[in-house]
């Protein structure tokens, strides 16, 4: 299945070379999410990158952070919960 991005590229790569493998850790609905409106996930790219569906708080944490290293153009900073993240640690290769 493609990703559609939103606002900004997460990469420099078509989207059509943005094809998912598997989702990473349990489903949003097993995480307790009932009504689609908290819904972070984790899946794995077929070319071996993730991508990670989180609140977008890029402005955020450089006004908490300001030392924080410079961002590309195409990179944001996305925050997902520790369940989500927790969830997909057993599905991340080790290498």
């Amino acid at each position: 299945m493609p990703i559609r991005l939103g606002r900004k590229s997460a990469c420099r790569l078509p989207a059509t070379r943005l094809r998912i493998k598997q989702r990473i850790g349990v489903p949003p609905q097993s995480r307790g999410s009932t009504g689609g409106a908290h819904c972070p996930d984790i899946f794995e790219l077929r070319d071996g990158r993730f991508a990670v569906i989180g609140t977008e708080r890029t402005a955020e944490i450089r006004r908490a952070h300001p030392g924080m290293r410079a961002l590309a153009p195409s990179e944001i900073v996305v925050v997902v919960d520790r369940c989500t993240l927790a969830s997909a640690k057993v599905d991340i290769p080790d290498n």
